[in-house]
């Protein structure tokens, strides 16, 4: 339990400035903005300290319990920022757009995380809610690409999400945003041939429609330009944050025409502690494709996984500038091919 108190101070406490921020403005939705944004950049560049793993049935315990608590506070903030930010509150121009951010930044990388966590899980009920996360952001068919495309063909042409050296983060997200679509259907439409069940894009569509209709009703034309903005701005983190954990780490094609085996080489990880407590370890990605079901306390870095220079955030700026990006990286994959050339000679 007491492993999990910093994921639960760092990852909860947005939530109620946000939500007091969507309602009231002021030096509430400034704070939350600032603790999704600066803060975090900060206290991840200048605090060198890295939580340790942590397995234990009462820690577990807690990590579902924090998990159903983010994802409830998920829906809360989504309703309190479309409401905000249609106008429903009377939040000034300035505090409407620090909302935008600070919410959309929220649920980009924290929900999204939570949600991938809970995805993962094998109880029907926690797997539901991750699905219903994804759905109110309009994105409820990651459920499907993320566990069906991107965890068996990580680091190959296959992998939606798989950035090749050399593209850019603008070249890679109209690939990404699409293929998981694409592909996410296709694979659904397979599976429900072959079972005769449902195809969940019956969900997944009906889902974010309701989503829609209920920002409609309660706040018109403006609640739906919200929901639909958040929802957006949510899919490009999500995007970017594949971007940076997969870029350039390719799988090594075998004389028989398939791939190596995935490993701990074909993600980039982020030992950054701020980051990686409020979004739930998801920093640790090596391991999570190594073991997708391990609950996220008991993530591991090791010594063999790849380490990004910076924090996710940081990092994800940088990408926005592609020749900075592919200075600062390509020479890494370089040292990287060239230890693993040197381990397979």
């Amino acid at each position: 339990m007491i492993a999990l108190l910093p994921f639960a101070l760092v990852a909860l406490a947005p939530l109620p400035l946000l939500g007091l921020g969507a309602l009231w403005g002021g030096i509430w939705v400034w704070a939350g903005l600032i603790w999704v944004s600066v803060l975090a950049f900060a206290a991840d560049e200048v605090i060198g300290w890295t939580t340790l793993p942590a397995d234990d049935a009462e820690t577990m315990r807690a990590a579902d319990a924090l998990s159903v608590a983010l994802a409830l506070g998920h829906f809360t903030l989504l309703g309190l920022a479309v409401a905000g930010l249609a106008g429903a509150t009377g939040l000034g121009s300035s505090e409407r757009v620090a909302l935008f951010l600070g919410a959309g930044l929220y649920i980009g990388q924290v929900s999204v995380a939570n949600a991938h966590e809970l995805i993962h899980r094998r109880q029907r009920g926690m797997f539901a809610l991750g699905k219903w996360v994804f759905i109110s952001m309009l994105y409820g068919h990651v459920t499907t690409s993320h566990r069906l495309l991107h965890h068996p063909h990580v680091a190959t042409p296959a992998d939606p999400n798989f950035p090749p050296r050399g593209i850019s983060f603008y070249r890679y997200l109209p690939r990404s945003i699409w293929g998981n679509l694409r592909g996410a259907f296709a694979v659904e439409r397979r599976r429900a041939g072959q079972s005769g069940r449902r195809n969940p894009f019956w969900e997944y569509g009906l889902g974010a429609l309701l989503f829609v209709a209920l920002a409609g009703a309660g706040f018109g034309w403006a609640g739906v330009a919200a929901l639909v903005g958040l929802g957006i701005y949510a899919q490009v983190q999500h995007a970017m944050v594949d971007y940076l954990q997969h870029y350039g780490l390719a799988r090594a094609r075998l004389d028989d025409g398939g791939y190596e085996p995935q490993g701990p080489q074909h993600s980039w990880n982020s030992p950054h502690w701020f980051t990686s407590l409020m979004t739930v370890n998801v920093t640790r990605h090596s391991d999570h494709h190594a073991h997708p079901a391990r609950p996220f306390p008991a993530l591991r870095l090791g010594a063999d996984m790849p380490v990004l220079p910076y924090s996710l955030p940081a990092m994800g700026v940088i990408a926005l500038v592609p020749p900075l990006w592919f200075r600062m990286m390509n020479p890494r994959l370089d040292r990287l091919r060239a230890v693993a050339e040197g381990e397979t000679q």
